[in-house]
């Protein structure tokens, strides 16, 4: 179970308030035939469902369960006896927008059953929840949170056998660019668990909350509830809750600790939570409230200050699972002179979405063809997907790419008028079929967009008009039959070739056809072009055998360049030919560009590295296995293996190297500014001192890097020897890890650890569990990274010298006791630092040097944990001069967060 927090700032200059309006909201009164009206308690207007949906019956609940506590919403529903899946399509819906899909259900006994009924909704092609409806006086609520990747989306109720599926309301509420993008996004949708309002006597919706979310009251006798009339500002990047809500909080009674608790319905579901604070009194002088939260007796978060009259919160972003009830405890400091508060909390379950949709323009054609020949089948939902649930007469495509229609068969369909130019639209259809059918006017000209077309069958309709010459174009296209139509003028020449070569089966015969001149002679005559269908078979034959014989090629050139992936040991066994990626130099080049190894940059147990200048002027680092070194030709291998298949800005990248005699060499990037180890120490050439922003970004570079290594290579690599002498700094002091002589891959995407017959790194950095077990796991990193944190934080070694060396843990473990962030802090800083964001990085540092592994975070967390104080320093140093920043800085953007939290201070990028 993992969960973190990282800071996000929120004080900004409140602007005049908009009245919410209701553009975008779709609202369905679901079996209330043609009826509209405003909802009386939020003014929200609702229309029949009769728009969204073709199938189904209408039902009113039973009378002895009508009464004033009853919403209108929920007097009537709409029952689905007939189909597996019916589907309400909701449109139109901003495409590339995050929005609330939120359905009601009330059973009422309306079919007199007086029965249990469970079956699945789907929000497009992927599973939303299980309704079980075993009240027949409740209402159930599905509310979910979803990207839409189209401009449209459907809602599904599917039989499962369980009852018959029904529906009270069906709602759409669009979201603000950026609400809950932490959640939400192409791959994953969330629905909502809870979401409660402390201090509040009633459920808060719109217009209070312009996007209409429910926030029900949370009721607990035991705590005193706090209001104020002033406004809380509660403008924000991530989830924007209403100033209601905000408004309202409470605090123990008598007690100092608060607690309150939620259920899950498994625990297997994997949960996020977001805890919302904001001070509703002024408190001055010596007046504090801080405190520490903890989730089923785990440190979630230390010394939280709730922002006056603003919003406050502390989120988790990767998802926890595990328990059926989750207990929160918010203990006050020892400092902290009031109890705890808390305003309000939403819990979501994680839904990924694994299926793939229809291609959104298969989707779009089929939606015009269904709607122009106002066609009763059941297609409802998505076209291809599920495939269980695939519309009738279709057949797709599936692969890594969205599923394709490649077949459309409406034989005797009853359609009527001009073929649709939406078939046009249909780009991967291979076969259409729409014979027997009473077509009347002509075929169009954007039938020739069809470019993947393999089988067009119109026969025996009543197509007039021109044969159009695109149909010549597709070049797909093997079968072709136009007979029994009424066409007049002449067959394109394009076709008749592509027959006669037999690249084309081609009908037009004289079984109810018109006659048709051919266009290539100035007399008329008749043409009836019937080329034999045994033609087209072996044409069949042909191109299987030619596929057949080029798979088998392919399939062979295949197990001929295939490489084995090989163990550093196997780079052994074979003399040390190891193939590498970039410039290869020669020996002679080498002495040339170190100036025959004058200049002497460091030394390692693998031999010396120099500092070089290649022609263009760059300068480099050139690092030399010397055969006889203790760790030898290992470690260079292990090195030279990794850094010639990862790239990433906060990695040393590797610029070349040379095989020549016994001294194979590396050549990589020249790091101007040193070690971290050198600037931290003072020494000669690097005693310029780092600031404290300095400091946040160099810890953010170097995380990011051992970030990739955990989360980005496949499989993943552990660094084994993180220090601050391995995290080398440019002319602008961007960090890069380097050394990879000591790192160990898995051995696949699924391992835990690696095994190893001995405990290698430095002294002060490696992870006591590890000491222990022999067994290597990626927050083995995490400790090494954390005692770095320390190093940035305190200025000092990981063994303090003095009496024993004490481990630099150790060391700062009184400090911590006496509550003194300055007595921890370098002194060489001068006091300048942001001390909230001290005691951030202080709390992760520790966490990262827990002794069990399971306790530490992982280096996703840590890296959004110094990514929001970096933001924090930022923006308090352009505060000070401009109010406001809007500038970027030196962050990885593909990085993410585990957790998070929100602190007061100016707005700032956090994207």
């Amino acid at each position: 179970m993992v969960f973190g927090f990282f800071l996000l700032l929120s004080v900004i200059t409140a602007p005049a308030i908009a009245q919410p309006n209701t553009r975008g909201f779709i609202s369905i009164d679901c079996g209330n035939s043609n009826s509209s009206y405003f909802d009386t308690v939020t003014q929200v207007p609702y229309v029949s469902d009769d728009r969204f949906i073709d199938v189904g019956s209408d039902f009113y609940i039973q009378s002895n369960y009508i009464n004033s506590s009853v919403p209108t919403l929920q007097l009537n529903l709409r029952s689905f006896p007939d189909r597996l899946r019916n589907c309400y399509t909701l449109k139109p819906v901003p495409q590339n927008t995050t929005y609330l899909v939120r359905a009601t259900f009330m059973y009422g006994n309306y079919d007199g059953k007086n029965s249990q009924i469970q079956f699945d909704l789907h929000i497009g092609v992927d599973h939303w929840k299980t309704m079980t409806i075993s009240d027949p006086s409740a209402i159930y609520t599905a509310e979910a949170l979803s990207l839409a990747t189209a401009n449209s989306t459907s809602v599904c109720l599917v039989n499962t056998g369980g009852g018959t599926p029904f529906i009270s309301s069906l709602e759409l509420r669009p979201l603000r660019n950026g609400l809950y993008g932490e959640y939400v996004n192409a791959s994953q949708s969330v629905v909502l668990v809870t979401r409660r309002n402390f201090g509040a006597t009633k459920s808060l919706r719109f217009p209070d909350d312009p996007y209409d979310r429910v926030w029900n009251p949370y009721n607990d006798p035991s705590l005193l509830t706090l209001s104020t009339n002033s406004r809380v500002d509660n403008r924000d990047d991530l989830f924007e809750p209403p100033v209601a809500v905000m408004q309202t909080a409470v605090t123990p009674k008598g007690i100092r600790q608060l607690g309150f608790f939620w259920d899950s319905v498994s625990p297997r579901d994997e949960l996020y939570a977001v805890l919302y604070f904001a001070e509703l009194r002024n408190l001055t002088g010596k007046a504090t409230r801080m405190f520490n939260v903890t989730r089923n007796g785990e440190s979630r978060f230390s010394w939280y200050t709730p922002p006056y009259l603003s919003i406050g919160y502390i989120y988790s972003v990767v998802p926890f699972k595990g328990y059926s009830r989750y207990q929160y405890l918010l203990h006050p400091t020892s400092n902290s002179t009031h109890p705890p508060i808390i305003n309000a909390f939403e819990v979501y379950s994680l839904m990924q979405l694994t299926q793939a949709a229809t291609d959104s323009r298969d989707v779009d054609a089929m939606a015009e063809i269904r709607l122009q020949y106002q066609l009763k089948r059941n297609w409802m939902g998505d076209p291809c997907a599920p495939k269980a649930y695939t519309w009738d007469g279709l057949n797709c495509s599936y692969g890594p790419d969205p599923p394709r229609i490649i077949s459309i068969n409406l034989t005797s369909a009853g359609l009527s008028g001009e073929i649709s130019s939406s078939f046009a639209m249909l780009k991967a259809v291979k076969h259409l079929y729409l014979s027997q059918n009473n077509f009347n006017g002509t075929i169009p000209d954007s039938l020739g967009s069809l470019s993947s077309l393999q089988v067009l069958d119109l026969s025996c309709n009543n197509l007039t008009g021109n044969i159009p010459d695109s149909l010549g174009l597709l070049s797909s296209l093997q079968v072709l039959n136009l007979s029994g139509n009424n066409f007049n003028g002449s067959v394109p020449d394009t076709l008749l070739k592509k027959a006669a070569t037999g690249l084309l089966t081609l009908r037009v015969d004289k079984k109810g056809c018109t006659k048709v001149p051919s266009s290539s002679t100035k007399h008329k005559t008749h043409v009836v072009v019937i080329i034999s269908v045994v033609s087209g078979l072996l044409l069949l034959v042909v191109v299987l055998i030619v596929i057949v014989w080029s798979t088998r090629r392919l399939r062979g050139q295949d197990s001929n360049t295939f490489v084995q992936p090989q163990s550093e040991d196997h780079f052994l066994q074979r003399d040390h030919q190891v193939s590498f990626e970039g410039r290869q130099f020669t020996y002679a080049q080498l002495v040339n560009i170190t100036n025959n190894f004058t200049r002497v940059i460091g030394k390692g147990g693998f031999g010396m590295i120099y500092h070089g200048c290649l022609e263009t002027g760059k300068q480099v680092a050139i690092k030399m296995c010397f055969v006889s070194s203790p760790q030898g030709m290992k470690e260079f291998l292990a090195e030279a293996q990794n850094l010639t298949r990862i790239y990433h800005r906060n990695l040393v990248s590797l610029v070349g190297y040379c095989m020549d005699g016994n001294c194979p060499t590396l050549v990589y990037e020249y790091m101007k500014q040193g070690s971290l180890q050198e600037h931290l120490r003072g020494k000669a050439g690097h005693s310029r001192g780092l600031s404290w922003g300095q400091r946040l970004q160099i810890a953010l570079n170097a995380a990011q890097g051992l970030e990739y290594l955990h989360r980005g290579c496949k499989p993943p690599i552990i660094h084994r020897d993180v220090k601050t002498s391995n995290i080398l700094l440019n002319e602008e002091l961007e960090a890069r890890i380097a050394d990879f002589g000591l790192s160990k891959s898995f051995h696949s995407d699924e391992q835990t650890h690696v095994s190893t017959e001995s405990v290698v790194g430095t002294p002060g950095y490696i992870d006591p569990e590890y000491h222990q077990t022999y067994q290597l796991t990626e927050k083995s990193d995490v400790y090494s990274f954390g005692v770095v944190l320390l190093e940035l934080i305190t200025g000092r070694p990981p063994l303090v010298p003095g009496s024993g060396n004490t481990h630099i843990v150790q060391w700062i473990t009184p400090h911590l006791s006496r509550g003194s962030i300055d007595d921890i802090v370098d002194e060489s800083l001068r006091g300048e630092y942001d001390p909230t964001c001290a005691w951030k990085i202080l709390d992760l540092a520790i966490r990262c040097t827990a002794n069990k592994g399971s306790q530490r975070p992982t280096m996703f967390e840590v890296v959004m944990q110094l990514r929001s104080c970096l933001e924090l320093v930022i923006a308090s140093d352009k505060c000070e001069n401009e109010n406001v920043y809007s500038g970027d800085f030196n962050v990885d953007q593909e990085s993410a967060s585990d957790i998070g939290t929100n602190m007061p201070g100016p707005t700032v990028p956090t994207r």
